[in-house]
């Protein structure tokens, strides 16, 4: 029995896209020591230099191929704990003990990855090709106004192909039966037609007439990041700050495990209503919506592999569709540009 036809597209989609920043692990992660995590299909050696700056090599001492997460931090560089070749932050082998003066010394011999810290979080850019300087991190305002927002970084991590988190995330209604016992989503109408809108960077995927009721609206946003927005309306009891904002990012970890990133946020300047929200938080709320998250997990843990290939949907996955029909002209894209060198 032959296998099926393996999808470029969707290969390229299951490691994640290339040229993007992408979310990795909250800032706490990462120390002095070095660890070792797994994204969009590399193993990456992650750790602190002198400064506090966090550096990202691929795992793999160009030696050998032993970890370099297992090694020494040298400031800026890493020791392999093999044969001590140290490497430094931008991949040039910088001295191999036992043998001084090979040619492994001052070779770009390992990947390196630009690294950048906002909102708790480290991000690192996915580049195709090596580049002396990345795109600027471009990141919703409620991430980079610190004056204006406050913000809570929920990390979790899930069974299942990031692409089922997204959609989970671009799918309003499943937050009128999922999650209408919360105290957040139990308002609003069972039925709705939806709506796309676009926007400068991406579109909204919206129910018609109404708005501030429930989960009503999804954002997706694409500014060199993938990000996706959301508001939920909150009663008296959540607070000062206006409607609870939600902004989230998907990574790849494996084709079965995805990093879930979710920002809790409310628009609040400093002061005593943002110390108010902030106390609230952390003593009443968080645990709520560690729950909401929870019933999603399990749902989206759950489900088999290959359930998109078995789907029957309807007017209310429109955005769903304008999503994965987005992801896919954009791997489609880059797999055509890489075949314009060999195809010359």
């Amino acid at each position: 029995m032959s296998n099926p036809r393996i999808d470029p597209v969707d290969q390229r989609l299951e490691t994640g896209l290339q040229d993007l920043w992408y979310a990795v692990c909250p800032s706490h992660f990462i120390k002095e020591r070095p660890v070792s995590l797994q994204r969009f299909g590399y193993k990456l050696a992650l750790w602190r230099d002198a400064q506090g700056q966090v550096r990202a090599l691929e795992d793999r001492c160009p030696h050998r191929g032993a970890p370099l997460s297992q090694g020494v931090t040298l400031g800026d560089r890493l020791s392999c704990p093999y044969h001590g070749v140290e490497v430094r932050h931008d991949g040039v082998v910088t001295s191999v003990p036992g043998s001084p003066g090979c040619k492994l010394e001052g070779q770009k011999a390992t990947r390196s990855f630009h690294v950048r810290e906002v909102a708790g979080t480290v991000f690192i850019y996915n580049a195709s090709e090596a580049v002396d300087e990345p795109p600027p991190l471009v990141l919703p305002e409620e991430l980079t106004q610190d004056d204006a927002y406050s913000n809570f970084l929920c990390y979790t991590e899930w069974k299942c192909d990031y692409r089922y988190a997204l959609d989970n995330v671009m799918d309003p209604m499943h937050g009128t039966f999922l999650h209408k016992q919360s105290h957040s989503m139990a308002e609003g109408d069972n039925t709705a037609k939806f709506v796309v809108r676009p926007t400068d960077t991406g579109f909204v995927f919206e129910k018609e007439g109404q708005r501030n009721v429930n989960f009503d609206w999804t954002e997706f946003g694409d500014t060199g990041a993938h990000w996706m927005r959301l508001e939920i309306p909150y009663p008296k009891t959540g607070g000062p700050g206006g409607n609870f904002i939600i902004v989230g990012m998907c990574t790849p970890i494996t084709p079965k495990l995805s990093a879930v990133f979710f920002w809790r946020v409310r628009k609040l300047e400093a002061g005593w209503q943002r110390d108010t929200w902030r106390f609230l938080y952390r003593n009443r709320l968080e645990a709520r919506h560690w729950h909401v998250l929870e019933q999603d997990r399990v749902v989206l843990e759950q489900m088999p592999a290959d359930a998109n290939q078995h789907e029957n949907l309807y007017q209310h996955d429109l955005g769903i569709v304008r999503l994965r029909r987005y992801l896919r002209g954009q791997a489609q894209a880059q797999l055509d540009k890489q075949a314009e060198p060999a195809a010359a």
